[in-house]
């Protein structure tokens, strides 16, 4: 990125965090991804050319490091002391924008691979029965491609696949993106989504009445729109 020419701390903290993707990549860091094929699911429009320049960046500047995992298999990368304390600067912007931009978001916006990775990230684990939990979600007006997608629960770890693993389904969850998506942003409530028949959860009972609390919302889910507007997904 080239240079404000300021000495000024806020222009070089742009500097340093001002070029497309970086932020959001910080983002993908602070909740837990780690590897190449993570920050592919967090941010699945940028290109793989992209994604390496950043990381490079990042790097270059002190803001993560390159380890081994523990099975000394692959790398993965962790933020530095200077990248963990863009957390509250990261999540601030979060709160500006579900306070005052919610409404600008368009139907460009949104994304069935970000929704079911946050998901995947935030489901409560430790809610659920002991052994092995499937949910199924069947967004309606998605091509087949994009249409089903499973997040399997089993010993405290979540997987995400958009194939079939052959388990049957403990809780089918079935709509379309916009409905899901403004229900994760705290947009409209799962007893509203049902009534009006943009959402049907099925189920044993036993999952179902318990939903609020193993289906965890986003952090901004309860931030209120500073604007008084319709829909936020138009």
């Amino acid at each position: 990125m080239k240079s404000y020419g300021q000495f000024c701390p806020i222009a070089k903290a742009c500097e340093a965090l001002g070029e497309r993707w970086t932020i959001l990549l910080i983002r993908e860091l602070l909740c837990g991804s780690r590897r190449y094929n993570d920050f592919k699911r967090g941010l699945p429009l940028i290109s793989p050319t992209m994604l390496s320049q950043r990381l490079h960046t990042l790097l270059e500047r002190g803001l993560i490091e390159r380890k081994r995992s523990n099975d000394q298999r692959n790398w993965e990368y962790h933020l530095t002391q200077a990248g963990h304390e863009l957390e509250p600067i990261v999540m601030g912007l979060g709160e500006w924008g579900a306070r005052w931009v919610r409404s600008q978001m368009s139907q460009d916006d949104l994304s069935v691979e970000l929704l079911m990775w946050d998901m995947r990230r935030t489901i409560n684990s430790e809610a659920l029965p002991d052994g092995r939990t499937v949910l199924h979600f069947e967004f309606k007006d998605l091509d087949e491609k994009y249409k089903n997608w499973w997040l399997l629960a089993e010993n405290n770890d979540i997987d995400l696949c958009i194939d079939d693993p052959g388990f049957d389904a403990d809780v089918i969850f079935i709509s379309d993106l916009k409905t899901m998506t403004q229900l994760w942003l705290g947009d409209t409530t799962l007893s509203n989504a049902q009534s009006t028949g943009k959402l049907d959860v099925r189920g044993a009972k036993s999952l179902t009445q318990h939903i609020p609390e193993w289906f965890v919302f986003s952090g901004f889910a309860n931030i209120k729109s500073g604007l008084s507007k319709g829909d936020t997904i138009d």
